[in-house]
């Protein structure tokens, strides 16, 4: 079966069963094969777990060699709201064709990602008409929190990561989500990493990966 996105595979190791799926979604001008770094540490504490880092679907202009989720080449909110709705039904018919081939619910399925890839996990997390077994995200924000919140139909608990030196996404984003969740019954823990810019450090995935262990099935 191929997927409708580009991906990159992490498979268990040892042809361990598949019990888990973990999604990992790159930021603006990233690729699957830049956030799989991500699982080199995982992946060993997670023996049944299949990872997938999929390209996004359009190519990204500032960075050719790269992808994005929705166009950020215009500030116009109605543009950018437009990109995410193209997104999120692309992701969906991913998230889909991943359940149909490794007989996986919702409730087996982690959804993650950095930036952009963040901001489309929180959306995909409270928009599926199920909740999936959680989200963890790095340095992202809620895109559009009126639109969202017309739009939710679960409530997915999620684990938000974010630097307090971030000046691409600012760390006040953070806050933002975490008042908008909690306003909208949303299952969330928090984490600000000291002296930490526009990246994953070794701290925030060490704390997401005992976040995602403590929640899916080993």
């Amino acid at each position: 079966m191929t997927f409708c996105l580009d991906t990159t595979i992490i498979t268990p190791e040892n042809n361990n069963q598949i019990k888990n799926a973990i999604i990992l979604l790159h930021g603006y001008g990233g690729d699957g094969k830049d956030i799989s770094l991500l699982t080199l540490n995982w992946k060993r504490f997670l023996p049944n777990t299949i990872f997938l880092c999929p390209n996004g679907h359009e190519a990204c202009p500032i960075n050719p060699s790269g992808f994005q989720w929705f166009d950020l080449s215009k500030d116009d909110p109605d543009h950018i709201l437009e990109g995410t709705y193209k997104a999120e039904k692309k992701i969906q018919q991913f998230i889909t064709e991943i359940k149909k081939k490794y007989l996986l619910s919702n409730s087996k399925i982690c959804l993650s990602g950095f930036s952009q890839g963040c901001m489309m996990s929180i959306n995909l997390g409270l928009v599926a008409e199920e909740n999936f077994n959680c989200i963890v995200g790095f340095s992202g924000k809620i895109i559009n929190k009126e639109d969202l919140s017309k739009r939710k139909n679960s409530s997915t608990k999620m684990f938000l990561l974010h630097g307090d030196l971030d000046a691409v996404v600012p760390p006040s984003r953070l806050l933002e989500a975490k008042d908008f969740l909690l306003r909208e019954n949303v299952e969330i823990e928090t984490k600000i990493i000291k002296n930490c810019d526009h990246h994953i450090p070794v701290e925030a995935s060490s704390l997401a990966l005992n976040y995602i262990k403590k929640n899916i099935s080993i």
